[in-house]
């Protein structure tokens, strides 16, 4: 199966990716960051047949020639887990968010996936291939954080594109999945914590206790290889009947029910 991973030079793009390889995939890694591209080319090299494509998701051509690049790489691409990078103010309050800053993160998580869904679509469909995609997301769109509020609020619909995409073309053999993701130990994670920490004068430490591993009775982050299990299914036909489905992967840290 030939796997494109969008957001995938590290973090949580690069750990799956390397998961599904390790799970004899076929894969392309896309990244903005040439230097972060090739480093995690290099590490990947071991588990599998891995391919690289610089890209920008912010604009249209960027994506097209994700798309096409891609394609010719793999002989087709047979499905797409899309990831995200942050949104490059948060974590930030609302109102301390620019227009500039809505319009990243409108680009990001709504404009970009729509856009690169249909064009994945579209070739699925001129060459009667069948084709699988799963978006990867985060349980805050259910129980939103106040620093992320920004990509909690534009991510939100790719729930709906994932189930409207399964209704429209899953007679053509077309299905699609959004996971909902809780906490990994991710460069980003860390990252966005730390700068939290420094905001509120509180020592990094304490605030990954408590607003990490403080919030699942398991009391750790989620482990890579679960995520992959999770993604290696989904893109296999054992998941056909689950199509447009919504899946929690959080260690309970949520306390919502989904219904």
């Amino acid at each position: 199966m030939g796997v494109l991973v969008t957001a995938a030079s590290r973090g949580v793009g690069f750990n799956v990716a390397r998961e599904l390889l390790k799970r004899n995939a076929r894969v392309v890694l896309s990244s903005h960051n040439d230097e972060n591209l090739q480093r995690a080319m290099e590490e990947l090299a071991g588990f599998g047949e891995v391919c690289a494509v610089k890209a920008d998701l912010r604009r249209s051509g960027g994506l097209e020639n994700l798309l096409g690049r891609s394609w010719e790489l793999l002989g087709g691409v047979d499905a797409l887990v899309w990831n995200a990078p942050n949104v490059s103010c948060e974590p930030c309050l609302i109102h301390e968010a620019s227009y500039q800053d809505w319009l990243e993160s409108a680009k990001i998580h709504s404009v970009a996936p729509g856009y690169l869904t249909g064009l994945l679509v579209r070739r699925w469909l001129e060459t009667g291939r069948k084709g699988v995609l799963v978006y990867l997301n985060s349980v805050s769109i259910k129980e939103p954080m106040s620093p992320l509020l920004l990509a909690d609020t534009t991510r939100a619909g790719l729930i709906q594109l994932a189930k409207g995409l399964s209704r429209a073309y899953g007679r053509e053999g077309i299905r699609a999945y959004s996971v909902l993701l809780g906490s990994f130990d991710t460069p980003g994670a860390r990252e966005n914590l730390k700068k939290v920490a420094g905001t509120r004068g509180e020592p990094f430490e304490k605030i990954w206790e408590r607003e990490v591993l403080g919030r699942t009775p398991l009391h750790r982050t989620g482990r890579w290889n679960e995520l992959g299990s999770l993604i290696a299914f989904l893109l296999s036909d054992q998941a056909e009947y689950m199509l447009g489905s919504t899946v929690v992967v959080d260690g309970a840290m949520t306390r919502a029910v989904f219904l």
